[in-house]
């Protein structure tokens, strides 16, 4: 009886060892499912950096595209207004 009693205390035991590894397994798995999302958003963002990054040097090339176009109308305003000015003084 008493050696029937110390196996039926060692099954219980090895059950509950048993269980909490079990459960040990689940959290680790939970842990790695979280790493490997947390891993795929940053690569996405990665991939969003890149892309924003890019379309920021298209966006910049263009805004000094359009500066360098509206320097050069605005001088040719300048001069055109000095010539009609010259022209309205010439006729006074």
């Amino acid at each position: 009886m008493i050696e029937q009693s110390a196996i039926d205390t060692a099954v219980k035991r090895l059950a509950l060892a048993l269980d909490a590894l079990d459960a040990a397994v689940e959290r680790r798995r939970e842990g790695d499912r979280g790493e490997d999302q947390l891993i795929a958003q940053v690569q996405a963002l990665g991939l969003d950096r890149t892309r924003l990054a890019s379309s920021l040097d298209g966006e910049t090339a263009r805004s000094r595209k359009l500066e360098a176009t509206n320097r050069e109308i605005a001088q040719r305003l300048d001069t055109a207004i000095a010539s009609i000015q010259s022209v309205l003084d010439a006729n006074e």
